[in-house]
């Protein structure tokens, strides 16, 4: 990353156009961009050839992080890369197998070899060489190294090593020729290495981006990776500056090949060879579901079937509703045949272990709350007949999809879920998932302006009359100058800076060279891969240095397709932010809250909503939502989902959400689709006063209109959202037939039509605005009750963001809440309710961290509370004496009940002797005796007494 500059789809579209047959990757020391380089090149007449240009250990064991010279003093340039960490080599897999062998070696490499870079060794090496051919490798790789160095016997044992490991049919010796002096300098001994050890020749060319031309767009990303300026002298120059010399590093054509390397024609025709050696398939029909541990004597279909009717019971009684347990059926038909039992089993399994150990769980996220067999398992916690909520649009039994459940929990505690699925499953069979930050528009304009050296306001310029990104999607460059972009006339402004300043004409070429590059890897922020089998048998995994974390080196849409299973572990502040009233409510001496037994409909609550008073209520604390409540004047739970829906950019656009609060409050009209519609839809529009705003509601209208089943209808709304003509036209034409055989007219069939298609784009899924919306009425609930606990708990949640907690403090005091200073006395680490008030978390301070007050807590439970500043001192550990933590304390007011000033403690602070610690110690002789020394400066401990009044 940040040194490859071309693209994929460009790079076979080149191959095609110059009649290439073949191509490799070799990504440095890891393989991400490999089933997406396989996978293009499915449409394509170019075979893709997996490989890695793996970095290796100098011949020391992959644990061994010493460094290692093999020349003089004077060679260094010659010598081992970055300082004797390691060397490189260059691998293809022949087979599918020896493409495994790749992923085991890269995977091991991380895990277990990495020093600067993932190394493999020579054991590795024997352990997983089948199915793979290897070389001498670049100028990086040993033999190479060795020669440069003058060391041929050394060159020559390290490459006969190498084809004992991996077999004298699959070991070249690799010529290239980029016009570079150390290629030049090694090449006679290259061939005479061959010679000896009767290894075949192979000319490879190493490329870097896809056309000639591309050379300077690559000079810029290297510019990128190491912060500097096209301008700076490069290490060639006598500067410091990474660049490539010369520019051919882009895919050559068979002609450019011969002509450099045609006095070897065997070097030539053993590409060949290769390539015709080498087939690899990536399994995408594989299924790696995590297995569930069942009872003796059960499966995970028969156990699955009991949990749910076990659950049903559990929820509804000894009756269950006739209605309730012929959807149940319904859901785990369709879950059965699918092959999901073990899915379900598994989520309900985590979840149950979360509550079970006090982890707070959220009611639901997303689609899944729309499934009847989830809520009897209470994977969710709402009923989905009650909210019109269908399991179709979870699980379509009419399309592949896999079920999807996103489970949020309290984000102190999510790390305890994982451990858990972790211990279960086992360490070789759960990751996280990798992500791919890419160089986007105005990133590349950015970074373009940087590189080439002009002026910062030049971008700033640049990027803020660049359209906005809408939905987190940035418009391309390309389509500012492409007039058949849908969103090209949004580019005038850009434009016309581009024909007024050559030099922003000079940032936006080459800004189009870097777009769309990849930049970074990181982590999904709530992704977990969990897997039937060891995940290093199946893809390519890595350890993260900072902690250690497994992660898989391809993306989430990647590990679906080859059969891994993505769970969703979301770490949620509102969950914790509950259960932190909850806990100040006992604390503060109430009868103890029990949120899942309140009914969704309290008139304090409504009220609440109804006056905007929300700030700190989940997802309904904008300035804009308050102003929408006030409007709307929710009055039952179905408002409050209904809000969550309209509050987004979709139906805002087109007025819905004002609709909705003057249609609810009588100030508009309840106007029908049409007239012969009314009736037929009254139980779909009625809640939500003939608008339609959830996806649910499209579902269930072509199946009551045109007959669709609700998976149909399901696949009729996603291809609605699609919005392409040739689409809709195809999907008009049954929704018309299966409506005019029920006997509706082409007038309402064609206006009910034009209202659903961009209503399917932006309607939102009212499962998951259910689901929320139980979290939004729990907060609502808990600020209308409990204001001071609800209130200590949010100001919790916000210790660490200063701009919040302003915010929040500020609400208190609206509410008539007073927030007591902190105390070294009286304060937890938390914010904390004391009556009606509310006493300040000393963790909230800066520079006081949780350790710190741990200790002033056990300080003061074990030996009382403090009588004054010096007995403070005296009683804490000197971990709690830091300059800087004494320092935040006191200007906090946390001493202020011991009858000291805050000037008198801080003129004693500014005197302190260096050494960043306070210490106190008994004076035992002389006039000092009976006092305490405050380093240095011996003081009553009543001091500060006489202007303890003062603030």
């Amino acid at each position: 990353m940040l040194d490859g500059a071309a693209k994929i789809g460009d790079l076979f579209a080149e191959a095609e156009r110059l009649g290439q047959k073949a191509m490799a990757t070799t990504d440095h020391g890891y393989l991400f961009g490999a089933y997406e380089f396989w996978n293009k090149a499915q449409s394509t007449g170019v075979k893709p050839i997996i490989g890695i240009e793996a970095y290796l250990t100098p011949g020391t064991a992959r644990a061994d992080k010493s460094r290692v010279r093999w020349g003089d003093r004077g060679q260094e340039q010659d010598d081992v890369s970055a300082g004797g960490a390691y060397t490189h080599a260059t691998m293809w897999a022949r087979d599918t197998g020896g493409m495994h062998n790749l992923f085991r070696l890269a995977s091991y490499a991380s895990l277990e070899g990495h020093f600067y870079k993932a190394r493999m060794d020579r054991d590795l090496l024997q352990r997983f060489s089948k199915g793979i051919i290897a070389t001498t490798g670049c100028p990086s790789g040993e033999v190479q190294t060795r020669l440069r160095l003058g060391q041929y016997k050394e060159a020559l044992k390290a490459a006969a090593e190498f084809q004992d490991i991996f077999g004298k049919d699959s070991y070249y010796v690799e010529l290239m020729d980029h016009g570079l002096d150390i290629e030049k300098r090694v090449f006679e001994d290259l061939l005479k290495i061959s010679k000896e050890i009767g290894a075949p020749l192979v000319a490879t060319n190493d490329l870097h981006y896809t056309r000639r031309e591309d050379s300077t767009a690559h000079e810029a990303l290297l510019c990128v990776q190491s912060g500097s300026t096209l301008s700076e002298p490069t290490y060639d120059q006598g500067g410091k500056r990474f660049a490539f010399n010369g520019d051919g590093y882009y895919v050559k054509s068979t002609e450019e090949m011969w002509d450099l390397w045609g006095d070897y024609p065997e070097a030539l025709n053993n590409t060949v060879a290769i390539a015709e050696q080498c087939e690899v398939q990536f399994n995408t029909k594989a299924d790696y579901m995590p297995v569930f541990d069942c009872p003796p004597g059960e499966d995970e279909h028969s156990w699955f079937v009991k949990e749910v009717q076990k659950g049903l019971h559990e929820r509804f009684g000894e009756e269950i509703p006739a209605n309730v347990q012929e959807r149940a059926n319904f859901e785990i038909e369709v879950i059965a045949g699918k092959g999901y039992p073990g899915y379900f089993l598994v989520v309900a399994d985590f979840i149950q272990w979360s509550k079970n150990n006090g982890i707070r769980v959220g009611p639901g996220r997303g689609s899944g709350a729309g499934s009847m067999a989830a809520y009897a398992m209470k994977i969710t916690d709402i009923d989905p007949i009650e909210h019109q909520l269908y399991f179709e649009r979870f699980l379509n039994p009419e399309r592949e999809s896999k079920p999807d459940f996103d489970v949020d929990f309290d984000e102190r505690r999510r790390g305890e879920v994982i451990q858990y699925v972790t211990e279960k499953y086992g360490q070789d069979k759960v990751s996280q998932i990798v992500t791919y930050g890419t160089i986007k528009a105005k990133q590349a304009l950015k970074d373009s302006t940087r590189v080439l050296g002009k002026p910062y306001a030049l971008g700033e310029q640049l990027t803020k009359a660049y359209p906005e990104a809408i939905v987190g999607r940035d418009m391309p460059l390309a389509g500012i100058s492409d007039p058949n972009h849908p969103r090209h006339h949004e580019g005038q402004d850009f434009r016309a800076i581009l024909e007024a300043d050559p030099e922003a004409q000079q940032v936006f070429e080459l800004a189009e060279g870097l777009e769309g590059l990849k930049r970074q890897w990181g982590v999904h922020a709530a992704g977990v891969i969990m897997s039937s089998h060891p995940l290093i048998d199946i893809i390519p995994i890595m350890r993260r240095e900072q902690d250690g974390a497994v992660i898989t080196q391809f993306d989430y849409p990647t590990c679906e397709t080859l059969g891994l299973v993505k769970m969703d572990f979301l770490g949620l502040r509102n969950l914790t932010i509950l259960d932190d009233a909850l806990d100040n409510i006992v604390d503060n001496g109430k009868e103890p809250l029990v949120l899942e037994d309140l009914p969704l409909f309290d008139q304090a609550t409504f009220d609440l909503l109804g006056r905007g008073d929300t700030l700190g209520v989940f997802q309904l604390d904008g300035t804009a939502m308050r102003q929408l409540l006030r409007q709307m004047k929710p009055d039952t739970f179905e408002d409050i989902s209904a809000v969550l829906a309209l509050y987004r950019p979709g139906p805002m656009g087109a007025n819905s959400h004002i609709n909705y609060a003057e249609r609810k409050n009588g100030r508009q009209p309840i106007v029908p689709i049409h007239p012969e519609l009314e009736k037929p839809l009254e139980e779909v529009l009625g809640i939500t006063y003939g608008l339609i705003v959830y996806q649910e509601q499209v579902q269930r209208i072509a199946q009551i209109v045109a007959g669709y089943t609700l998976g149909a209808a399901d696949l009729l709304r996603r291809a609605m959202g699609k919005k392409k003509p040739e689409v809709l036209a195809k999907e008009y034409e049954p929704f018309k037939a299966g409506a005019l055989e029920r006997g509706f007219s082409e007038a309402a069939i064609k206006a009910l039509w034009d209202i659903m298609v961009p209503f399917a784009d932006y309607a939102f899924n009212k499962a998951h605005t259910a689901a929320y919306g139980v979290l939004s009425f729990w907060t609502g609930y808990l600020k209308a009750h409990y204001p001071t606990e609800f209130m200590a708990a949010l100001l919790t949640s916000v210790g660490s963001d200063k701009d919040k907690m302003a915010l929040y403090l500020a609400e208190c005091r609206r509410m008539g809440i007073t927030v007591l200073p902190p105390d070294v006395n009286d304060s937890k680490a938390n914010f904390s309710a004391v009556g009606g008030d509310i006493r300040f978390g000393m963790t909230a301070v800066r520079n006081v961290g949780a350790n710190v007050v741990a200790e002033i807590q056990r300080a003061r439970e074990e030996k009382g509370r403090f009588e004054s500043f010096p007995d403070f001192l005296d009683k804490v550990s000197a971990s709690v004496c830091n300059k800087r933590t004494i320092d935040s304390l006191i200007k906090a007011g946390a001493f202020d009940s011991l009858n000291h000033t805050r000037r008198s403690l801080n003129t004693i602070h500014e005197r302190q002797a260096p050494g960043g610690y306070w210490s106190v110690r008994p004076v035992r002789h002389g006039r000092g005796a009976g006092r305490r020394r405050v380093r240095g400066r011996a003081r009553h401990p009543r001091m500060g007494q006489e202007d303890a009044a003062q603030p």
